[in-house]
């Protein structure tokens, strides 16, 4: 039974480390295998590790786990970071096809799934800078 007033951050709602690597590791798989990607992956380096560190390392401390991207990197400024990309409503959504698919991949619990596919989206389409 899912309890709905949780108050445990999605990091611990997760389950941590482990499935946040996992989520992380399955979304850069899709990106780099659906033909509908291509764009966004072509945004990428050849090799994914890197932005797949990152990415993990951000996202443990904006889900409330430990804040391993600022003790490196200091406050991520993703909207400034991702300026010489260009971001438009496609990229929003083939960001969110990859997230989709390794959240019903990663996460058993659907009422967190659709709370952080909410949340993606939000980030997401913030990070929109062209039309």
């Amino acid at each position: 039974m899912q309890i709905r007033n949780d108050s445990r951050t999605y990091y611990e709602r997760l389950g941590g480390e482990t499935t946040l690597r996992q989520l992380v590791q399955r979304f850069y798989q899709h990106m780099d295998a659906l033909q509908e990607t291509k764009p966004i992956r072509a945004m990428h380096a050849p090799d994914l590790k890197t932005a797949e560190d990152k990415l993990f390392m951000f996202l443990s401390g904006w889900m409330g786990g430990p804040s391993l991207y600022i003790e490196r990197f200091g406050h991520p400024r993703l909207r400034q970071r991702h300026l010489p990309f260009s971001i438009d409503e496609s990229a929003r959504d083939q960001w969110m096809l990859c997230m989709r698919h390794a959240l019903d991949e990663t996460v058993e619990d659907q009422h967190l799934r659709d709370e952080l596919l909410a949340a993606f989206h939000n980030i997401a389409d913030f990070m929109r800078n062209k039309a």
